[in-house]
């Protein structure tokens, strides 16, 4: 059986750390099977399960997130109660590799990417950046989310010192966004409705 060590993973910066190898082979999916009814019996959605190894140790990360249809993030206490329930589902599975193991268990962090449409639900109220395809990058606050696209009022730059102006909503398809991401912002959180803490622990540095 393993040795697990269940952690909670929080904002951090390795400066000049090497971070290990991602390990993409079948037993992350697997895993992913295992461990998702019990994420979902705590209402999260299992975002990714990843195996990463340095030399002899291997690290089990699993990033669970909030429903898309919730604001705010997922909670310290949260993190460390699952954290004991999938170290000791892993611990108990018997195709499980004998290799000791640690267990990292963290949510989103404000700066991952958006690209599925659950990750511009999630960030509703946020001021975010978009790569759009054949058109104007455009910067604005998700006003909301459906089923084609987001919906965005963007801020248009005025002089310099001055607050930007926000501009009339504008609807970006899906399929007209290459890319997107939340902006850095403090200022504008308790207009938009949302807790400091938006975001909970991230895995990212």
């Amino acid at each position: 059986m393993s040795n697990a060590e269940a952690t909670t993973s929080s904002d951090r910066t390795d400066a000049g750390k090497a971070e290990p190898a991602a390990v993409l082979n079948p037993e992350a999916e697997r895993l992913r099977s295992l461990l998702e009814p019990a994420v979902q019996a705590h209402r999260l959605y299992l975002e990714d399960v990843a195996i990463n190894v340095a030399g002899s140790n291997r690290v089990v990360h699993v990033v669970v997130d909030l429903p898309q249809e919730e604001t705010g993030g997922v909670s310290l206490d949260v993190i460390s109660d699952i954290s004991k329930e999938l170290s000791g589902i892993l611990d108990s599975d018997p195709s499980m590799d004998s290799r000791p193991y640690d267990l990292e268990v963290s949510s989103p962090g404000v700066g991952r990417p958006l690209k599925e449409p659950r990750h511009w639900h999630r960030a509703r109220g946020r001021m975010v950046s978009v790569n759009v395809i054949q058109g104007e990058n455009v910067t604005g606050r998700i006003q909301s989310v459906d089923d084609s696209g987001v919906t965005l009022v963007p801020e248009i730059a005025v002089k310099k010192g001055m607050k930007p102006r926000q501009g009339d909503p504008i609807k970006l398809p899906f399929d007209k966004i290459r890319s997107g991401k939340v902006e850095i912002e403090f200022s504008h959180l308790d207009e938009a409705g949302l807790e400091n803490e938006h975001n909970g622990p991230s895995e990212e540095a």
